[in-house]
């Protein structure tokens, strides 16, 4: 008999579901605007710095944007070279597949060439997963990996299931599987992201990794009490959720964003353009000296420098006690 994953739809999935559509449609029109590459690219860099940040990567929002411009950092070797993967794979993303394993193992060896020993393959040892209280839970055996993965591929292809639902479904029994030696997770969230873009290509342009980090307890949570359930209803209501928040976020942010580009400009906003005269005369200046030339306090420069790096007018190059800022010349 062909595979057929266990769960369970919720009411709560299919009231999801019908809002998540109808934002999309909403959103569709906003990524259409002038702005529309800028704001892909901002959130081309949240989806990276998210689903690597998830796995323990320290690089900083700014220092990936630098990477993605092609921009040379210091960091940690390892770090770096997993956020040049990360982007190679998400830049090569709509070109894989989503319902082919030949294409899983290509998108695999682009995230961890150079990180681990067989980029794109199977693993070929058991693996558990480590949760606070010890083991979480013990993967299926090696041996079995590739039969389990042409199973879920096979259900991923026929089944009639909702895009939200069956995108959600594979990305709890890709996890349930463990088939790489390392980069699971980053792997699961990036092909449940092709998946969706399949339904509708704007899914590859939203940041949903950046709001599972923002609830990265409660991810892990519910893929385990959906093992523990046998019911991977839980995580599809889970991710339901972290989508239509992300799509909310994304909609506030472009507010944020087109109040601040309107006002940046604007004499009334003293503080800002100060912070933006101070930084172009001395790109390297400190805290401490624009808190002296402003005559505003750290916390009030803090919020500022947050707000332009959100509505991406500066970027933080390097390290906060030897990096620099720059200014974004085209927003």
């Amino acid at each position: 008999m062909p595979y057929e994953p266990p769960f369970k739809i919720t009411s709560k999935a299919i009231n999801l579901i019908s809002l998540i559509a109808a934002a999309m449609e909403r959103l569709s029109i906003r990524f259409e605007q002038a702005d529309g590459i800028r704001l892909r690219k901002i959130n081309r860099m949240k989806t990276i710095q998210g689903s690597v940040a998830i796995e323990g990567n320290t690089l900083t929002e700014e220092q990936v944007t630098a990477l993605i411009d092609g921009r040379h950092i210091i960091a940690p070797v390892k770090e770096v070279q997993e956020v040049k993967n990360a982007i190679q794979a998400y830049e090569h993303c709509m070109s894989f597949n989503p319902y082919q394993t030949e294409d899983l193992l290509a998108a695999h060896k682009l995230m961890t060439i150079g990180l681990v020993n067989n980029p794109g393959q199977f693993r070929r040892r058991g693996v558990c997963i480590a949760g606070k209280e010890g083991v979480s839970h013990i993967a299926p055996p090696a041996d079995r990996v590739p039969f389990l993965m042409s199973d879920l591929f096979q259900w991923l292809k026929d089944t009639d299931e909702h895009p939200l639902i069956k995108s959600s479904v594979f990305h709890y029994e890709f996890e349930f599987i463990h088939p790489f030696e390392d980069g699971n997770g980053r792997m699961g969230r990036l092909w449940h992201s092709r998946i969706l873009a399949e339904w509708n290509p704007l899914f590859i342009h939203l940041p949903i990794e950046n709001m599972i980090l923002q609830n990265q307890a409660a991810y892990y949570k519910a893929l385990e009490h959906s093992t523990a359930q046998n019911d991977s209803g839980i995580f599809i209501d889970f991710m339901l959720e972290i989508i239509i928040k992300t799509i909310q976020e994304n909609k506030q942010d472009n507010t944020v964003d087109n109040a601040l580009n309107d006002t940046v400009n604007d004499t009334v906003n003293d503080t800002v353009n100060a912070i933006l005269r101070c930084i172009k005369e001395n790109p390297a200046i400190s805290y401490e000296e624009l808190t002296k030339k402003t005559g505003k306090s750290r916390v009030t420069i803090g919020r500022k420098l947050a707000e332009l790096k959100k509505a991406g007018r500066i970027t933080r190059v390097g390290a906060d006690k030897n990096g620099y800022w720059h200014i974004e010349e085209n927003n």
